[in-house]
């Protein structure tokens, strides 16, 4: 690739794109929110919230200092994540609570970067995480659910055009805001039933002797957070400034 390539292709990486039509960012966040909010798609499209899950759990752990065993995704939207360090401590909580806020973190991260237009970027940013998560992934339906992902992101940020990259990304975005949202409820209504004994609220119960319920909840907050400071985000694309 010549110089002039390769600047043009850090160009189109970094530079910001145009100003979305307003009716775009609603008609994304209404799908977004239908995604979640419709069970026979939220069964497809949960995969997607999964796998920032785990990825979740991985980065914690990574950052603090654990070393990471490696990750599974199920058929069934579930996944496991495995690290090994001290049972006890604050690496093992941290890598705990990584999983139920990381979906509404990723989404907050790309709302941040649709607030400065940088489309290409947050879809090239995508694929490279998924990429490393694979390096990582320990069973088959987990390596295909990355490969697909990937290669549908990928193909979106290389081959489609602008307006449809614009599409794509914020309807992205908005499911994981609000898909960030849900399985927290789901933990709890599990939980209640008794069919969750060992889940990441749980085990950070037993990691802190403070209630598993506390830690449902911290979930809860931080990705109500999320959502709103998204929204705000994204919303400030069409919502008119400085009108009374």
């Amino acid at each position: 690739m010549s110089i002039d390539g390769v600047t043009d292709f850090w160009d189109k990486l970094l530079g910001a794109q145009p100003d979305p039509p307003g009716l775009l960012v609603l008609l994304t966040a209404l799908a977004g929110l239908l995604a979640v909010a419709f069970r026979p798609v939220w069964r497809v499209a949960r995969n997607a919230v999964t796998i920032a899950h785990e990825g979740g759990h991985a980065l914690f752990a990574l950052l603090t200092g654990r070393r990471l065993r490696g990750i599974r995704l199920e058929f069934d939207t579930s996944g496991l994540t495995l690290s090994s360090g001290r049972p006890t401590g604050p690496g093992m909580m941290l890598t705990l609570l990584g999983g139920y806020i990381a979906p509404s973190l990723v989404g907050l991260l790309g709302a941040w970067l649709l607030g400065g237009n940088r489309i290409t970027l947050l879809l090239w940013l995508a694929v490279v995480l998924l990429l490393l998560m694979l390096i990582n992934i320990r069973n088959l339906f987990g390596v295909l659910s990355l490969v697909v992902t990937g290669a549908i992101v990928f193909a979106v940020s290389w081959y489609a055009s602008p307006q449809v990259q614009a599409v794509f990304a914020y309807a992205g975005v908005w499911f994981l805001l609000f898909g960030g949202v849900r399985p927290v409820f789901e933990l709890q209504s599990l939980r209640g039933r008794g069919r969750m004994p060992d889940s990441d609220a749980d085990q950070l119960a037993r990691a802190s002797h403070v209630p598993a319920i506390f830690w449902v909840g911290f979930f809860l907050i931080v990705n109500l957070v999320a959502l709103v400071v998204g929204a705000f985000l994204l919303a400030g694309q069409w919502l008119p400034v400085g009108t009374s």
